[in-house]
Order: structure tokens, then sequence, then C-alpha cells
């Protein structure tokens, strides 16, 4: 599924280039993190495509406080960001990160985990990955993100093997709080991990959950995906903390606008893909006026689309 983020990359590119010197005017935004529950907290990126202006700070990552350590879920997009995201850490408790888990291995949510490292932080990520991980093609994305993102992803960045590889559930007990790490992929990507603090009713949902912008689909399995979501529905959470867009405290409603965002390029696009009409003749057709006011549509929303028509082509023969 990683061969779309070579074209997803030019498209940031050019999205970036286009936006010259006006985004360069425009100050970076914070690494700031803001307080979710007792022991949660969460820092917001831009809803915007990676670019040197805004140092790929464009997800989400969050850590959970316990007496005994700081669990990080997911490193943000650059080394730089990172840092930032351990001294926004350090400002909240003295206490040392001791787990970084990854929700999956996508460039904007990994390239900060060399810092967790240096700080001695074991680092869980689903065995999902592995291939892709191991791959040439997370060696050309890291190469252009190297080009396109420097120097905020530099010669020194590097990508990090997980100390250890889950295979199904895992509850980390630290200082006596209990944190639920669930496998609910392949969904959005084989690896797909989110993150429970069921004491407090929150959920870090990674990229399961896009909120108030068009999910990145790719080569996603959107059927598997949107099962996951109901699975998530299910977990009860107050507050969801999405892989992007800001913070949720009316699940259901955030969890339902990216089901109902597949569940819609599955109807249109599975409908064309039976009836063999063509790709452009489909798109141009189908009424998009429920999401076209959502950052990142004209971005995103076409390659979404013909990705799932080739998808559905598959899955109606």
């Amino acid at each position: 599924m990683r061969s779309s983020w070579t074209s997803f990359a030019a498209a940031a590119a050019a999205l970036a280039f286009a936006a010259g010197a006006f985004a360069q005017s425009v100050a970076p935004r914070a690494v700031v993190a803001r307080q979710v529950s007792p022991s949660a907290w969460f820092v917001q990126g831009e809803a915007a495509l990676g670019s040197t202006a805004n140092r790929n700070f464009i997800s989400n990552a969050g850590f959970i406080v316990t007496p005994a350590g700081v669990v990080v879920i997911d490193a943000l997009g650059a080394p730089q960001l990172a840092r930032e995201l351990l001294a926004e850490i350090a400002r909240v408790t003295p206490q040392p990160v001791t787990h970084v888990v990854v929700t999956h291995y996508h460039a904007d949510h990994i390239y900060g985990l060399q810092e967790f490292r240096k700080q001695g932080a074991r680092i869980l990520a689903h065995r999902g990955a592995l291939d892709y991980l191991q791959s040439d093609t997370a060696q050309g994305r890291l190469q252009a993100s190297r080009a396109e993102l420097a120097p905020w992803v530099g010669a020194d960045t590097q990508l990090v093997t997980p100390d250890e590889w889950l295979d199904g559930a895992r509850e980390l007990v630290l200082g006596g709080m209990r944190i639920r790490i669930q496998p609910v992929g392949p969904a959005h990507t084989p690896e797909d991990l989110v993150v429970s603090l069921p004491a407090e009713r929150v959920l870090f949902a990674g990229d399961m959950v896009f909120r108030g912008r068009v999910p990145f689909v790719g080569q996603a399995d959107s059927r598997q995906w949107i099962a996951a979501l109901d699975q998530l529905l299910q977990m009860d959470a107050a507050v969801v903390v999405p892989g992007h867009g800001a913070l949720s405290t009316s699940a259901r409603e955030d969890l339902q606008l990216t089901r109902d965002y597949l569940a819609y390029l599955r109807q249109t696009m599975g409908s064309a893909a039976r009836d063999m009409e063509p790709f452009e003749e489909a798109y141009a057709r189908t009424d998009w006026s429920r999401f076209e006011h959502l950052p990142l549509f004209r971005a995103a929303n076409r390659m979404n689309a013909y990705n799932t028509y080739l998808l559905m082509e598959r899955q109606v023969r």
C-alpha cells in the first residue's frame, strides 16, 4: 500500500511550491501540549501537507503521565519536533519517557523516533510494519523527505526499528495505571494500533480517525478500516485524540465522519467499477458536496477516489 507515497510526496512538493512566499511568511505552529484528561496530553499538527514551512508538523502525538514514567503515542514528523515534544513533556512532569507506541509507520508520525531512543525509551509497534520498514519504498520515502523537508528532515534522520514487535493486544501497567494497546489493522495501514486509557476514557486513535479534514486513504483496505471504526465506536471513549485534527469530545460524530467518507468512496467508486465506467467520468459525475469544504479535499480526494476505484475493481471481479 505504500507505493502511493511517491505520488503523494510529489503532490506535497507541488502544493508547497505553489504556496510560495505566503507560506514562508507564516510562523510555523509551535509544539504545545494540551491536557485532555487528568493523565493524558496531546500536541496538534497543522491540517496541511508536509512542507519546509510547517516543518512537517502535520500530525498529532500524545502522551500519558504515570507515577512510573511517561508513555508517548507517536513521535511526529521530524527530529526537531520530537525534541520540542520532549521539552513539553519535561514541562509537564519530571518523569522520564519509558515507552513510545507507534500507531503506524507513516513518515509524519515516525521521523522523531530517534530522539526518544536517545533518551532510552522502549519503542513498540505492530509487526505488520516489518515488511515496509525493510523495504526500498521506506528508504525511498526517507530520501524524498530529506530532499523536500530539509533542514527538518535531513541526512541524520533515520528509520528506527522498534524494540518490541507486537502481534496482538498488549497492556502496559505503569505505577498502577493500565494502558491498553490494541491492533485494529489492516485498515489505514497493515500495522494500525490504537492506545486507550480506560480509567479516563481516553482513546488515541492514530490515523484511524482524521478530524476536520479529508483522510489520506492511499491504498488502504477501506472495508477493513470501516469495520475497525465500528470496533472503536464500541470502546465508549469520552475523548478521542485523532491522528490529525482537533481533539474530539464527540467521539461518535467524529468517527462517523471518517467512516462516512470511506463508505461514500466505496459506494460511488464501487458502482463505477461494477459498471466498468471510466474513472474520470465517474469522478466528474460524483457529488462531493458533503466533503469538498474540508481541508485537503483538493489535495487528497482525487487520489483517494482513484485508489478506491482500483480497489473496488479488484473486489468486484
